[in-house]
């Protein structure tokens, strides 16, 4: 059989099961990365399981998202990371270091390698051919102490592309384009796998783009090959002895294919609230924007900023609106300061913000209600920005320039003759603010401040679960609604009983005090139930909070592990027309869980209410019901582990 790159890495690492698409298999780790959004969780629940030191070749803890720092609460969990790195053997990456996928990318990153993040955005890595997965934190902390990563072998769809991209049309414009054709849950058990004489045409870095917004798809990963663009890139990094060559088989087989004439991509925007919701920039063009936003976790690369600091030298940002920027990287930043474009962009009235995920997590620059808000960033769910009411458009750095200087959203081809950014043969590097794990590790002290408490016990599961239908929503709910970022909520990252008070607080704001009176309760939603972040927060507070179980049409791949983990029930309606009969308030009744669970059975959920009755599955394989039996993930780990 002729073999495409993601069976090329599956092969090298698989432990357990067959490569036959939907069935489970689980795959040894090389990589792990960390970040400090999640990675409080993650560090508490590897030091229950009393492995003295991170298994994998490479693990690095970035701070990169909690930035602000208002308080005692992120500088304290930025102090426990640290300390729990270095104690455990892991790479640590200090505030302003760089954003964990850029930073990665530029000195870690190896072709072949598998790696697990507690970012769902991990899979940027697979522009250097990594196979890079989020998954939540519980998994992360799993795969640290060496059990291999379990995830269903996903369908491979070959993104064919053809030709080169138009003037003032770039990568960000194609992966929207995808977005277009596949949707937000098309990519749900697939691995986005690139191919064909267009992506000669791609830099690593515009590669990025593509491969951290698969994850906007569902996708599993997104790979590109390790070809002869890889191998400038890396050598330009000055890490030429990390490249090997990694082509799919001549021929090799794919279970989908897409094909896309890059010459045929025009600039495009994604509305609110949506990645998914993408139209021609031409159909909104004039619309007035109160900000732009350029840099976070997707195109903040040195590509994209030069881009920009082209675009506006001898021009200023216009007065209605104001404008900032976020680089990828520290390295990133030191490469646009030698090239002096930092001076266009001051000149031209930006607003530099420092390196890190900042706007794109709410962590800053949130923009004023209802004023609209281009954003080169990766996702626009409703108020994800930090702003309730915020109506933000995601859009390439080409269209989030030429709209700065016009005041309205303006197609970039209007800005008349193209620029052409040239990367350079040798980038400046950076290494100092990775620090190295300790060598005396016994002697490190690990720093935990009173912000940080204890995980709360996870309840077994229950042969009976009745509750009422705390709330009821439609598709496409995204862990931002069910728990948001923001410089009021992120802080609040360790410590789950502060935190569960913000639960759906943009969705409904009656929800936590409807819990705490209710005290139990069942969650029903539509298609693609925990679409977006890795965060297990999503599932941890609701938990915490009495969230039971989970009835929902289907599920986002990451958080239906994470319901499984902290032992939610997750069902799926057999007759997805079901959820329209099922209102807030109505009571459930669900019998037999565990019986039905260890047969395989179906699950009848009973409406008291209406004295109706849905047929459902868990749509989970042997091992996750066998999690969810045990009392979640933690607890099976500690039983692999001995």
């Amino acid at each position: 059989m002729k073999e495409n790159l993601t069976k090329k890495i599956i092969r090298e690492h698989i432990v357990e099961g067959e490569m036959i698409p939907g069935t489970e298999i689980a795959l040894k780790i090389d990589q792990t990365l960390v970040q400090d959004a999640t990675g409080t969780m993650v560090w508490q629940q590897f030091r229950t399981f009393g492995i003295p030191k991170v298994k994998n070749d490479i693990s690095i803890t970035f701070i990169d998202h909690n930035m602000i720092q208002t308080g005692f609460e992120n500088p304290d969990d930025h102090l426990f990371l640290q300390s729990m790195a270095s104690r455990y053997g892991a790479i640590f990456s200090r505030p302003g270091n760089g954003i964990s996928h850029f930073a990665y990318l530029e000195r870690y990153d190896l072709p072949g390698a598998t790696m697990l993040g507690s970012d769902s955005h991990t899979c940027h890595a697979g522009a250097l051919c990594v196979l890079a997965m989020g998954a939540g934190g519980a998994e992360v902390a799993a795969a640290m102490a060496g059990i291999p990563f379990y995830v269903r072998m996903p369908k491979v769809v070959k993104v064919h592309l053809t030709n080169e991209l138009p003037a003032w049309v770039s990568a960000k414009d194609v992966i929207l384009e995808i977005l277009r054709r596949m949707s937000v849950k098309g990519g749900v058990g697939k691995v986005l796998e690139y191919s064909g004489p267009g992506i000669e045409t791609l830099s690593v870095y515009e590669r990025s783009t593509l491969a951290n917004m698969g994850q906007e798809t569902g996708a599993t990963s997104t790979l590109f090959p390790s070809d002869g663009i890889a191998k400038r890139f890396l050598e330009a990094q000055g890490r030429k002895e990390d490249w090997k060559e990694i082509l799919p088989d001549p021929d090799a087989e794919y279970d989908e294919v897409l094909e896309i004439d890059l010459s045929k991509v025009e600039p495009l925007i994604a509305k609110p609230h949506s990645p998914g919701n993408v139209v021609p920039v031409r159909e909104v063009a004039g619309l007035p924007v109160r900000q732009v936003a350029v840099g976070s976790s997707v195109n903040s690369s040195y590509r994209d900023l030069m881009m920009v600091a082209r675009i506006l030298k001898g021009k200023h940002v216009a007065p209605n609106l104001h404008m900032t920027m976020s680089p990828g990287s520290r390295q990133i930043l030191l490469n646009l300061l030698r090239e002096g474009v930092l001076m266009d962009m001051t000149l031209a009235g930006v607003r530099a913000l420092e390196v890190a995920c900042g706007p794109c997590i709410g962590m800053g620059a949130a923009p004023p209600s209802g004023g609209i808000s281009l954003r080169t960033f990766n996702r626009n769910f409703r108020g994800r920005s930090g702003t309730a009411a915020d109506q933000v458009y995601l859009c390439s750095p080409e269209t989030a320039t030429a709209t700065a200087i016009s005041g309205v959203i303006t197609d970039p081809r209007d800005l008349g003759e193209p620029i052409e950014i040239i990367e350079p043969e040798r980038y400046m590097t950076y290494t100092a603010d990775f620090l190295p794990p300790s060598e005396d590790p016994e002697s490190v002290e690990i720093v935990e401040g009173p912000n940080i408490k204890p995980l709360p016990d996870v309840p077994p599961l229950e042969q009976v679960i009745e509750a009422e239908v705390v709330i009821a929503l439609g598709d496409n709910v995204s862990t931002d609604d069910i728990l948001p970022g923001g410089n009021k909520v992120l802080p609040l990252r360790s410590n789950i009983p502060a935190i569960a008070e913000y639960t759906f607080v943009y969705v409904d704001e009656g929800f936590v005090s409807r819990m705490k009176e209710k005290k139990k309760g069942i969650l029903v939603g539509g298609e693609n139930w925990g679409q977006g972040s890795s965060r297990e927060h999503a599932v941890i507070a609701p938990m915490y909070l009495g969230v039971r179980a989970v009835v929902a049409r289907s599920f986002a791949r990451i958080h239906l592990a994470n319901l499984v983990n902290y032992d939610v029930l997750p069902l799926a309606f057999d007759n997805p027309d079901d959820l329209d009969g099922i209102e807030l308030g109505h009571r459930l009744r669900i019998e037999g869980i565990r019986d039905a669970l260890g047969s395989g059975s179906q699950i009848t959920v009973k409406n008291l209410t209406t004295s109706q009755s849905y047929s459902t599955r868990a749509p989970l394989t042997q091992r996750q019901i066998d999690i969810l039996l045990m009392g979640g993930l933690s607890r099976w780990v500690r039983d692999q582990l001995g």
